[in-house]
């Protein structure tokens, strides 16, 4: 099953995240199948949260599924579920 999940970067203590699409068996920083957006939960700046709304519209499409987190971030940058 294809999911849309965050893969976890950044060092210690200062976490940063990608928003993926991955296979779910891969492992969470594994390898994925394409980057759609970046989160940083500390919001040290002020495009904290990006994301390429088209390329989850058509995920989404497709059959893919997002986390609780992942959709609820796509969901507030405007992002339609079906």
């Amino acid at each position: 099953m294809v999911k849309i999940r965050l893969s976890r970067f950044g060092s210690t203590h200062n976490p940063h995240y990608r928003i993926v699409v991955t296979d779910s068996r891969v492992a969470r920083d594994g390898g994925y199948i394409e980057n759609i957006g970046h989160y940083d939960p500390r919001k040290t700046s002020e495009t904290y949260l990006k994301v390429n709304n088209e390329r989850a519209q058509y995920w989404i499409g497709v059959g893919a599924q997002p986390t609780d987190t992942a959709r609820r971030l796509l969901k507030s940058q405007g992002v339609k579920f079906s």
